[in-house]
C-alpha cells in the first residue's frame, strides 16, 4: 500500500476537521504515493526518532505531535524542526501527524485513557457537530477515596511523580479528564460536577480555589499521552495485517526530573 492509502485509514479515524484551530495536523513530510516499507509510530519527531526508522527499514513516521506547527523560512542547522526536515528528506522518509484530531475523536487518546481508568459511561465534554468532542466524563466501577484514586492513577500510568491539589474530604467516583494541555477543561469539569480532573499538564495558579469541589491529577503531558502509539497501531493494524508497525523505543520526553 501507499502512504495515502494509510493517511485516508487515519483520517477516517480521526478527520483532520476535528482538529483544533491553532493545529497542524496531517502530512508534514512526503510524497503520497510513495509504497510504505514500514510504519514507525511516536509522540514527538527528533532527530533520533527518524534515524530508528531508518534502522527498521520504515519509511513512513506517524507522529502524535506535529513536526510543523509554524511555517519555516529556511532549512538549516538552527532549530529541531528545521534539521528534521532536512534529515528525513534526505533518508526518504515521510511524516504524518494525527494530534488534536486523535484527541477529539471518538474512540481517540482521551478514551483509551479512560478505558485504562476502567471509566463506564464515558461521553464527550463538550461534543461537536462532527462526531468527536473535547474531554471525557464517566463513572468509576464504583466509589475510591481520593488517595487510593491517585495511587491507581500512578500504577497504571507508571510515574514516579503525580501532582494534586488537596485531598477531597468525599469519595471520588465521577471522572473527567483530558490528555495533554487539558487545562481548559477544568471548569467545565467542576460545572458537570465531576469529583475529579484528570489531565496532563496545568498552571500553578489554577490548582488553587477549588479546594473540596474537585480532586485534581496532573500526570505530565507526556505520561498522558503515553498510550497514543498503541492506539495507532491497533488501527492501522486492524486495517493493514500485512503491514510492518513498529512502536518507537526513543523516549521523547523534554523533561527531565530529579527525584534524589
Amino acid at each position: 500500500m501507499n502512504i495515502k492509502e494509510v493517511v485516508t485509514t487515519l483520517e477516517s479515524f480521526a478527520p483532520l476537521p476535528l482538529q483544533e484551530s491553532y493545529d497542524n495536523a496531517g502530512l508534514q513530510i512526503g510524497l503520497t504515493a510513495t509504497e510504505v516499507s514500514g510504519v514507525l509510530l511516536c509522540l514527538d519527531v527528533t532527530e533520533k526518532v527518524i534515524l530508528e526508522a531508518e534502522t527498521m527499514g520504515c519509511n513512513l513516521i506517524v507522529s502524535h505531535h506535529p513536526l510543523l506547527f509554524k511555517g519555516l523560512k529556511c532549512i538549516s542547522d538552527a532549530s529541531l524542526p528545521e534539521r528534521c526536515v532536512a534529515l528525513a528528506l534526505k533518508k526518504n522518509i515521510a511524516i504524518y501527524s494525527v494530534h488534536t484530531n486523535l484527541d477529539n475523536a471518538d474512540g481517540g487518546v482521551n478514551f483509551e485513557i479512560a478505558r485504562r481508568l476502567g471509566l463506564r459511561c464515558v461521553r464527550f465534554m463538550i461534543p461537536n457537530a462532527q462526531e468527536g468532542g473535547s474531554g471525557l466524563i464517566g463513572e468509576l466501577p464504583e466509589m475510591m477515596e481520593p488517595m487510593d484514586f491517585l495511587q491507581m492513577i500512578r500504577r497504571e500510568f507508571h510515574v514516579e511523580c503525580l501532582m494534586h491539589n488537596e485531598l477531597l474530604n468525599r469519595p471520588v467516583q465521577r471522572v473527567s479528564l483530558c490528555g495533554g494541555a487539558g487545562a481548559f477543561l477544568l471548569e467545565e469539569a467542576v460545572r458537570q460536577k465531576a469529583d475529579a480532573f484528570l489531565t496532563g499538564e496545568m498552571h500553578y495558579h489554577m490548582y488553587m480555589g477549588l479546594e473540596q469541589r474537585i480532586q485534581i491529577a496532573v500526570l505530565g503531558h507526556y505520561q498522558s499521552e503515553q498510550y497514543t502509539k498503541e492506539l495507532l497501531s491497533g488501527i492501522l493494524s486492524e486495517a493493514y495485517p500485512d503491514m510492518k508497525i513498529v512502536i518507537s523505543k526513543t523516549n521523547t520526553n523534554p523533561i527531565c526530573y530529579l527525584y534524589k
